[in-house]
């Protein structure tokens, strides 16, 4: 007979298959208020299918989205007017980030699956004077904190879920469909390293298994 605890992981599972939404999208309106309210530019690390992206061309003058996957870059040109100021790249990061200066970069859910303090500091130097970075991103639970928050996000969680699908038919949202990566540092590790590479950077942990990182360049 399976035990409780087993039996509870899988229901919730199977509850948030049935009701999908989208983590990284709950933290946009967030990232964009560590914005100013006008940009000359702004590059977006991991854009997937260009959602923030869009949401930033509501006030910088030229958006720069890149990703690794060709086929949700394509979809981002397709989601986009063309009238926006956005323009999409399938590279890969950090190595394959432009040769420029943002006024904002951002990155979501993306810099676990990268080299993090090589990411962290081929971010920074395409920070320009003045500019800010910021990043939401997923970390490993190490102590009473993250489990205290963890264990808060899945009620949340579920009501988050039950609001987000209510009277439309649930389906994966595009945003959604790349491949998941566990996370494999602690946010112990992830600020001590974030620290070194970015002097004053503010890091905090957040509901929904993310930390939020947000670093203004003098």
């Amino acid at each position: 007979m399976t035990s409780p605890p087993g039996r509870i992981p899988r229901a919730l599972d199977r509850f948030h298959t049935a009701r999908p939404w989208d983590h990284n999208a709950h933290f946009h309106p967030w990232l964009l208020r560590q914005l100013p309210a006008r940009l000359g530019s702004a590059l977006d690390v991991g854009c997937g299918s260009g959602d923030l992206a869009r949401l930033l061309a509501g006030r910088a003058g030229r958006v720069h989205g890149i990703d690794a996957d060709p086929a949700i870059t394509a979809r981002a040109r397709a989601l986009t007017p063309a009238s926006a100021p956005v323009t999409y790249t399938v590279a890969d990061a950090p190595g394959g980030l432009p040769d420029a200066a943002y006024d904002a970069l951002t990155c979501v859910a993306v810099i676990h699956h990268l080299p993090f303090t090589e990411a962290l500091t081929a971010f920074r130097d395409r920070v320009a004077p003045g500019g800010t970075l910021v990043v939401v991103g997923l970390h490993r639970a190490e102590d009473p904190v993250d489990h205290l928050l963890s264990f808060a996000s899945v009620p949340l969680n579920i009501v988050m879920a039950l609001l987000k699908n209510r009277g439309r038919r649930a389906a994966l949202p595009v945003a959604m469909t790349a491949r998941a990566r566990a996370a494999d540092m602690t946010f112990s590790e992830i600020a001590r390293e974030a620290r070194g590479v970015l002097p004053g950077a503010r890091l905090r942990r957040r509901l929904f298994w993310r930390y939020t990182l947000v670093w203004h360049r003098r």
